[in-house]
């Protein structure tokens, strides 16, 4: 994985809040108003997954995270307040933000954050390739707030704030199950924040059912003879149905499982875990029956070969292992 650390100690008063702009910038997190006047102390720890999901502990003195980076790849971010006080803003309202609610949006939509108080934040930023797949409604994604009261959203809030107290302990391979369920609570937390599994009638029936159908084809995944019957059976609906809810979300079947397994494959191409198995072990583990329709298909989804895939992650562990 690859981590890194920042404080403001180690520079001098007068230098301490440039520096933490080039540290925020690093973090593609756009800096708005920092305190001109009084003491000034920052600091963050972050680390990025082999997946590509990025891990950031920040800590500071009052101040505002506002505005839209141009530089931001497709991602999704969320950020839960671990300690402090916070406003969101979405250019036309100020919602409070207490200790354990999580915001969310898109990379790219412009957003501010007004931290009122010292604070300490976890701040994820996950690829979009890696969760556009499981999200009923990805195009529609906007500005989002979870409030950590009870039910899912309550579970959801101690995993993000239980992971930002481990954060420096973690490895790849203990943050490998962090990551698939942060996808799964995420996916799960939407569809009741005003998604369309929310909205009631036809289109809410449809989108639970939806969400259900593609929570037992990550159970199925594995099975090489995962069929549209063999989940329709599972779910108690029939196949013609099932395709009618994927023609719906302008997907099919079959390509939606594809793109699953090879999300599958690729974080296990990337895991050290993993790394004792051959590529084809790999791809028949998640169900493809053979190795080179599974290269031509994972280099048509990444623009490089399962091979070239891995060894740039291998490359890239080496390199954190020997800075």
């Amino acid at each position: 994985m690859k981590a890194w650390q920042f404080t403001t100690d180690t520079y001098l008063k007068p230098q301490r809040r440039d520096a933490w702009r080039e540290a925020m910038e690093r973090l593609r997190l756009p800096v708005g108003d920092l305190p001109a006047e009084g003491a000034f102390h920052a600091q963050v720890s972050s680390l990025t997954s082999p997946m590509g999901v990025e891990f950031s502990v920040v800590a500071s003195t009052p101040q505002e995270i506002s505005g839209r980076n141009p530089h931001q790849p497709a991602a999704i971010w969320m950020a839960v307040l671990l300690e402090g006080e916070a406003t969101l803003l979405d250019g036309s309202r100020e919602i409070p933000i207490a200790a354990g609610d999580i915001v969310y949006g898109p990379t790219g939509q412009a957003a501010g954050l007004r931290l009122e108080s010292r604070f300490r934040l976890l701040f994820i930023t996950a690829p979009r390739v890696a969760l556009d797949h499981r999200l009923l409604a990805p195009s529609a994604l906007r500005l989002g707030h979870l409030a950590a009261g009870d039910g899912i959203n309550h579970v959801f809030s101690g995993l993000l704030r239980a992971t930002a107290e481990s954060l420096d302990e973690l490895t790849s391979d203990q943050l490998r199950p962090v990551e698939l369920a942060l996808t799964e609570f995420l996916v799960a937390c939407l569809a009741q924040d005003g998604g369309p599994a929310a909205r009631g009638g036809a289109e809410g029936a449809r989108a639970v059912q939806m969400h259900r159908v593609r929570q037992t084809i990550e159970v199925l995944l594995a099975e090489p003879e995962l069929t549209l019957r063999r989940v329709a059976d599972e779910d108690g609906v029939s196949p013609r149905y099932l395709q009618k809810l994927f023609a719906g979300q302008g997907q099919s079947f079959t390509g939606y499982v594809r793109g699953r397994r090879l999300e599958r494959c690729r974080a296990d191409l990337a895991s050290p875990a993993c790394a004792q198995l051959s590529i084809s072990e790999i791809c028949f583990r998640w169900g493809f029956n053979g190795s080179a329709h599974f290269s031509r298909a994972f280099r048509s989804a990444y623009g490089q070969s399962p091979r070239e895939y891995r060894r740039a992650a291998i490359g890239e562990a080496a390199a954190d292992l020997s800075a």
